[in-house]
């Protein structure tokens, strides 16, 4: 019993520590590459976002990519989230076990912003021309169990953002733990993202024409440059998180997860979630809530379900939901189908 009360003492203090460490500046607005933040998959949106501890399908390679250890056989997922401002998030990803090797995923994230009007300064209200703007990610990701509790995994990712005839590249990697504790059947992960390069726009759309000295005549004024732009941070994240079990019989099951989240641009915030497994796993209702203690947020109330289904012979399928609430924007609303052989 000392063990234990040391091993959650150890626990709560760290979780503590990092919730509580509060920034003078959050720096939100200053990254690169934001579109990293932004939660994928139906069922980890509908617990919101607190399944570190918790997520073993396919979206585990964006939470957590220990979460993929578990992979017994080949499984596929593609999500798609339509979010407001006519938004469109696409996740697709598979895994699958390599014998004696462990798990391999490969895991792509896209964006599309959609068409939209150029204006200028001196044509505020539109040139008349049009531009496209999109996000992607393309990640490799690798997981094994080092010891029969403890899994650990690494995905590694190039980005790349478009905005008309710019864009910017970078590379980054993520880092996650999976282990569940000896208490309890509590289950603790962590999970590091976005580490990597800073990325810098360059593109035609930063050629101009250039006049040196307007007040003076007879110089060269077409003289052709390309226009400096700086170089951004990406969204660093780290997350922290807890979860039990509680397994009434065969058929039912009931999922409590939280996760404490450090992000590199806003203050520590806490994400809560639960998942109610019916029928033997069949039918699954989640909800969950954002962003807890942070003052300034748009997001709060989660909600979902999901339906699994393994016998159709050879192969089996899931078709998850979320719900999430934005407070000002509209709401979001996610779906995932997965398949697994």
């Amino acid at each position: 019993m000392f063990k234990k009360n040391i091993f959650l003492g150890f626990i709560l203090s760290f979780l503590l520590f990092n919730f509580g460490f509060s920034q003078t500046i959050s720096k939100t607005g200053t990254m690169a590459a934001k579109f990293l933040s932004v939660g994928v998959g139906a069922k980890g949106i509908a617990m919101g976002g607190a399944v570190t501890a918790t997520m073993d399908d396919p979206s585990a390679m964006y939470w957590n990519p220990a979460g993929i250890a578990n992979t017994q056989k080949f499984n596929g997922l593609f999500t798609f989230t339509k979010s407001f401002a006519d938004i469109n998030l696409n996740y697709t990803a598979v895994a699958f076990p390599v014998e004696n090797f462990g798990v391999v995923g490969i895991n792509v994230t896209s964006i599309d912003y959609g068409t939209m009007d150029e204006t200028t300064e001196n044509y505020p209200d539109g040139t008349g021309l049009t531009f496209t703007a999109a996000s992607y990610a393309f990640g490799v990701t690798y997981a094994n169990y080092i010891t029969e509790f403890f899994a650990f995994g690494i995905n590694v990712k190039y980005i790349r953002e478009n905005i008309s005839k710019s864009a910017s590249d970078g590379l980054a990697v993520d880092i996650g733990t999976n282990f569940l504790t000896p208490f309890w059947g509590l289950k603790f992960a962590t999970s590091i993202s976005n580490y990597g390069t800073k990325m810098q726009m360059s593109g035609e759309d930063l050629l101009k024409r250039f006049d040196s000295d307007e007040t003076t005549g007879g110089n060269n004024e077409s003289v052709d440059v390309y226009l400096a732009t700086d170089s951004f941070e990406l969204p660093l994240r780290l997350q922290l998180g807890l979860a039990k079990d509680f397994n009434f019989s065969e058929d039912y099951r009931l999922t409590l997860a939280t996760d404490v989240i450090y992000p590199n641009d806003n203050y520590p915030w806490m994400n809560v979630g639960a998942e109610l497994s019916l029928l033997d796993e069949i039918v699954k209702i989640r909800a969950g809530y954002e962003t807890l203690f942070l003052e300034k947020t748009q997001k709060g109330l989660t909600a979902g379900f999901g339906i699994n289904y393994d016998d159709f012979g050879f192969f089996g399928m899931n078709f998850d939901y979320a719900y999430q609430q934005f407070k000002d924007l509209g709401d979001v609303h996610s779906f995932g189908v997965g398949l697994r052989f």
